[in-house]
Formats: structure tokens, sequence, C-alpha cells
């Protein structure tokens, strides 16, 4: 499908396809699967416009409720409120990154166990150690509650990934607690609040 067929969205930064989030159900009348609606990308930017958020879903428990649609009817009323942090505490986020060519996010630290997928391009993973892995389209990062940041190395094309951010219990290390750290450039973006 080329990028024509899948134009840009309000509050899209990147020159990528634009996305939408399909949410399957059930039919009341078959009990059959059915695709029950269709959602385009809501994108907000940050750091001057070199990285952009589409939050694809939330839950706000864990295991989530299906029944009557409770998730769907949470998820809507929670991104109504605006102030989803980068964790939703006791649930799940689904969130698509964009990432401008060149552009090191902040170091940050979530308390919460999270996979982020690369779907375009490549991405740096930088830790506060010094450390660093590129990775690449397909490739997996399973971040445990690090502090880290990312890095598009390519100097033309933007990068994409694909964050599945689950609430995870105090972290402590040693007889430290680890805490929530956002770093800079996300003027805007509310605390998590589930490390208190």
């Amino acid at each position: 499908m080329s990028s024509e067929s899948r134009p840009q969205q309000p509050g899209q930064v990147s020159n990528l396809p634009g996305l939408t989030t399909y949410i399957t159900g059930h039919d009341p009348q078959t009990g059959k699967a059915i695709v029950q609606s269709k959602r385009p990308g809501n994108w907000s930017s940050y750091n001057d416009k070199l990285m952009g958020f589409n939050v694809a879903y939330t839950t706000s428990q864990f295991p989530a409720s299906l029944n009557n649609d409770a998730d769907l009817h949470a998820h809507d009323a929670l991104a109504a409120t605006e102030k989803l942090g980068l964790v939703n505490p006791g649930g799940t986020v689904c969130r698509i990154v964009d990432f401008a060519p060149g552009f090191d996010c902040m170091m940050h630290r979530t308390q919460s166990l999270d996979y982020g997928i690369v779907l375009e391009g490549s991405i740096e993973l930088v830790l506060d150690s010094g450390e660093t892995q590129v990775m690449h389209r397909g490739d997996v990062a399973v971040q445990r509650a690090t502090m880290h940041a990312w890095r598009n190395p390519s100097k033309d094309d933007w990068a994409r990934m694909v964050f599945v951010l689950q609430d995870c219990e105090k972290v402590v290390l040693g007889d430290k607690e680890l805490k929530e750290d956002l770093g800079r450039g996300v003027a805007g973006l509310p605390s998590s609040g589930n490390d208190k």
C-alpha cells in the first residue's frame, strides 16, 4: 500500500504514511468477529516537532475486561482527559512514535516493562551506561525500567517505532527505588503517576 493511499494525518509531523487503528469486536446478532471501529491516528508532537506520538490504544486494568466494551469506554474516557503520561497506571499503552532524521530523544525512564519494535528505518537504543545498540526494521527492545534514549541515525529519513508499555511493580536497585524520569523536551506530557 502506498503512502498516497495512507496520507499524513492532522498533527502528524513525519512524512511517513498515516495510521489507522482497527478495533475488533463481536456482532451482537451473530457472535461473529467484526471490525467494530476504524480510528485514524491522533498525533501530538514534542521536542519542536522532532518527535510525534500516536496513542493507538490503552487499557486501564490487567487483565482487561472486554465485556460490554468496558475497555473501549475506559480508553475513550482516558483519551478525553488528555492526562495520559507515558505509562497508564495499572494498564497498558500502545503508542506509535515517529523520530525525525538525526533526532536524539531525551534520556528517560518509565516505571514499566516496554516492548519497542522498529517499524520504519533504523533506530539506536542509547543507555545511560554509554552502551548503544542499532536496531533495524522488525527488531525488538525489551525495556525494563532503565534510563534510555532513542536516536535516529539517518540524516534523511524519519524512523517509526511501536511501543507497548505495561505498568510494573516498583523497581528497586540495591536500596534505591527507581522513579520515572521524563527528561527534557516533553513539555505538556503529564507524569505517569505510577511511581508514587
